[in-house]
């Protein structure tokens, strides 16, 4: 049995996130507390639902950070992938939490819609500025990080959902102030709602599908067997299992059956050439491969273990 990987991210790249995570986490704080003041005062429910976004998001920053220091502590003889998992796992919780809050200001939004109120819009107007310009910074701060990992992807999005939601609120108190139409209120938050739905579900399938082990949707298992059947030295390749470990690691583990009872060094060659195809082609950077010669075994691509 073999096995190779790589390793190609900087600690300094990591404490960066890290501290951009907790810029975000103060920020959010800060108008959390202003909007929920605000919305008591101005009796303004998308303000209030404005505030249990930001909440979410204090709580969706706060394990984000948590699981990206997790993620830098080494691995051990008990945990020996380390918590490389963390951030994925942070990720699936976030989204699951966006959701949640989501349904939950429906709810709050028709039962407001059925009994509209008057809202005192001046202080809905300026506190919506203040959580725009808040999260508007936490959006750049993470943007970068949030192309390639889904922890920092679960932040920024709880973030970018956060800024709309408030420009959202902004138009409403705008509508307030010189038409009165405070059913507008209620109607801005349940399209900020159905939206957290649609973003929340994508990052939640996503992250789930890394849980669960499941080969990466790039990826397509048969042209990889393929593709290693053109090395002259294989004759078959089976018991094939691909999956993603984190955002930075894909695995894959193989049976290969070889035309003849070659020698460990002779293997370590194909190996490599194994190892460069499947890196270059499919972007897969750990490898684990059982050579075999002559063995009677289940010679089926996928074998359920």
């Amino acid at each position: 049995m073999s096995h190779s990987h790589s390793h190609n991210h900087s600690h300094s790249h990591k404490d960066l996130k890290g501290r951009h995570l907790i810029i975000t986490i103060l920020l959010n704080i800060v108008i959390t507390v202003a909007q929920v003041i605000g919305g008591l005062l101005s009796g303004s429910l998308s303000l209030l639902s404005d505030a249990l976004h930001n909440f979410s998001d204090v709580i969706s920053l706060i394990v984000s950070y948590i699981a990206n220091r997790l993620s830098k502590k080494e691995a051990s003889l008990q945990k020996t992938f380390g918590y490389k998992r963390a951030e994925i796992l942070a990720a699936f919780i976030n989204a699951s939490t966006l959701i949640i809050v989501a349904i939950l200001l429906i709810i709050e939004a028709i039962e407001r819609f059925q009994n509209p109120q008057t809202i005192a819009s001046h202080l809905v107007i300026w506190l919506s500025l203040l959580a725009i310009i808040g999260n508007g910074f936490s959006v750049l701060l993470l943007k970068k990080d949030s192309k390639t990992n889904l922890n920092m992807k679960s932040a920024y999005l709880h973030l970018l959902t956060d800024m709309m939601a408030s420009v959202a609120v902004l138009i409403g108190g705008l509508v307030m102030t010189y038409f009165q139409l405070f059913w507008v209120d209620s109607v801005l938050t349940f399209v900020i709602a159905v939206y957290l739905i649609i973003m929340g579900y994508k990052l939640l399938k996503d992250s789930f599908k890394v849980l669960m082990l499941f080969t990466p949707d790039t990826i397509q298992v048969k042209d990889i067997v393929k593709d290693l059947q053109q090395l002259e030295a294989i004759k078959n390749v089976h018991h094939v299992h691909i999956w993603q470990l984190n955002d930075d690691e894909i695995h894959l583990e193989a049976h290969i059956d070889f035309n003849t009872d070659i020698s460990l060094s002779q293997f370590n060659v194909i190996l490599h050439d194994i190892e460069n195809l499947v890196f270059h082609n499919f972007g897969i950077n750990h490898v684990n491969i059982q050579p075999e010669f002559g063995k009677s075994d289940t010679k089926d691509i996928i074998v359920q273990d």
